[in-house]
This record gives C-alpha cells, structure tokens and sequence, in this order.
C-alpha cells in the first residue's frame, strides 16, 4: 500500500509540476500582451495645460481660433429677411375645435359597432314578418320609413 501512495504522490507531483509550467508560460505570453495594450492606450493631450515633461509636449493641442462669426449672422439675418409664400392654407385647421370633439371620437368606434348590430337587427325583424307573411315587404318598407 505504501509503494501505491508513493506513486500517486509522484504523479500528483508531476502534473503539478506541468500546471505550474503551463502558467508560467501564460504569464509571459501576458506579459508580452501588457506591453502592447501599455502601448496602445490613448495618449493625453493637453488643451489648457503646458506639460513641463519634453516627451508629453508634443500631446499639447494648439488654442482653437474662433471662427468668421460675421458670415454666420449676416446669413442668418438675410434669410430672415425672406418672405415665405404659403400657397395653401387649410383653414380647418387654423379653426378652433368644438369641445366635445374628443367625446365624439372615443365613441366612434362603439357607435360603429352599435350601428352594425341595428342593422342586422332590422334586417331579422323584416325577415320573421316577411316569414309570418303578415306585410309585404314593400308595404312594410313605406310603413317602417314614415
């Protein structure tokens, strides 16, 4: 029994051994990585600031120059100037609405389906008479619209 805890013992020891090794290896392969990302971050630039370091100075950005204001508000200024021409106004709008016209198209669409069931009921009741032939359907008809 000794003899087989020894050699699992080894064993373990050897792949312990290679995970070691392995990150080893991957540490440097990151250390490789750090140096390129280290040199891929963006660099500052200094818009207010004077770097006193000579490396940084060539991150100093110049001061803005401000730009042909004159232009900018004589443009503006001319297009105010400009009459537009409505060709078409629509009056319609222009004309302020009744106050009840919210009521009035919330309830469409329930007075839409009202109306449908009116009609189908109508056209029931002239079927049960015309069925009982109590009328005619043109008598009924001249009676029902009077």
């Amino acid at each position: 029994m000794t003899e087989e805890k020894i050699g699992l013992l080894e064993e373990e020891a050897l792949k312990r051994k290679e995970r070691l090794q392995a990150l080893k290896r991957k540490n440097e392969e990151g250390s490789e990585e750090t140096n390129d990302v280290a040199e891929s971050l963006p660099r500052p630039k200094f818009r207010s600031y004077k770097p006193q370091d000579e490396s940084l100075k060539n991150n100093v950005i110049e001061n803005a120059k401000p730009g042909d204001v004159e232009t900018v508000v004589q443009d503006q200024l001319d297009a105010a100037k400009s009459k537009v021409v409505i060709e078409e106004l629509d009056i319609s709008n222009l004309a302020p609405r009744k106050p009840d016209w919210d009521l009035k198209r919330d309830m469409a669409k329930k007075l839409e389906i009202l109306e449908r069931k009116t009609q189908k009921a109508i056209a029931e009741i002239v079927r049960t008479r015309l069925k009982q032939g109590q009328q005619d359907l043109a008598a009924y008809v001249n009676n029902h619209n009077e």
